[in-house]
């Protein structure tokens, strides 16, 4: 199937240079990670739904095939773990995923949760759960970069799987406070659906058309909007907006009698109004003054 993505974002390096990070698209709409240390020249992917495409290209660009981190459990996201061992791939790699759900993690090597630590290489990272998407949900932070799984996907979040609201609403905040140069690296390119729900509940607002603007031009030529950044999710995400006036009335316009304050009732009735899929009829493309 073709991907959404034809032209994926080139290698990029975290602030501190020792990282240095390969997007390869999968699927529809996945987005695998593949970070390598730049000073061993260790590769560990990050999810993802199948391992060819993983080890084509490192074998094409020369990487080291050293490990796998999962921040959750679905299938499109542990199949790269099933694909490795089915291939006889797995043996000697280190494949770390949530101790909470162990038993649901192929090939498991290390159990992790809140407060541990991974390495790539030389690199040490920060094991945060963050939960609401899926229990056990993890998300790793490296110097300037989250891979944060389904946890917040650009310009949205994931569904409530597992829930409950709290704990997603709970596990957004904490990412949203990082440094506002944090790069997310989330696991879809879904950016243009959650930016045309984020103007259903938000229209006018500047900083949403601005990157309405940007991310249009940059889908219409096949690329790819991901990793956004902490400071752009606070500008325009809904589902990390509810103290916003603005998205406030927005939403109570779409649901009246959602309780204003309450921030998790807010998020949940965000996500909930979201999963009606309302905006893709709702909102055109000349609503937000792109080309279609």
């Amino acid at each position: 199937m073709q991907h959404v993505v034809t032209r994926p974002q080139p290698p990029f390096r975290s602030a501190d240079g020792r990282l240095e990070i390969h997007q390869i698209p999968s699927w529809l709409d996945n987005l695998i990670w593949l970070a390598v240390c730049t000073e061993t020249g260790a590769g560990v992917v990050i999810d993802g739904p199948e391992a060819k495409p993983v080890l084509d290209y490192c074998e094409a660009q020369g990487i080291e095939l050293t490990g796998v981190l999962n921040t959750h459990t679905h299938p499109d996201h542990i199949g790269v773990n099933k694909q490795l061992i089915k291939l006889g791939r797995a043996d000697g790699l280190s494949i770390t995923g949530a101790a909470r759900v162990a038993d649901r993690v192929p090939g498991l090597t290390r159990g992790v949760d809140e407060g541990d630590t991974v390495q790539i290489g030389a690199v040490t990272g920060q094991v945060w759960l963050t939960e609401g998407h899926l229990n056990g949900h993890l998300s790793f932070l490296f110097d300037d970069l989250i891979f944060c799984g389904d946890t917040l996907i650009a310009g949205g979040c994931g569904f409530l799987f597992d829930g409950p609201a709290a704990k997603l609403h709970h596990s957004l905040q904490r990412i949203v406070g990082l440094d506002p140069a944090t790069r997310i690296c989330g696991a879809h390119e879904y950016t243009q659906d959650n930016l045309r729900f984020a103007w259903f509940v938000e229209p006018g607002s500047p900083a949403l058309k601005a990157r309405v603007d940007r991310v249009w031009a940059l889908r219409a030529e096949g690329g790819c909007a991901v990793p956004s950044t902490v400071g752009e999710e606070r500008d325009t995400n809904p589902f990390v907006r509810g103290h916003v006036p603005a998205l406030q009335a927005g939403l109570q316009a779409r649901v009246p009698g959602v309780d204003l304050r309450d921030p998790v009732a807010i998020f949940a009735a965000t996500r909930a109004l979201k999963d009606t899929k309302q905006h893709r009829e709702a909102v055109s493309d000349a609503d937000l003054g792109v080309a279609p």
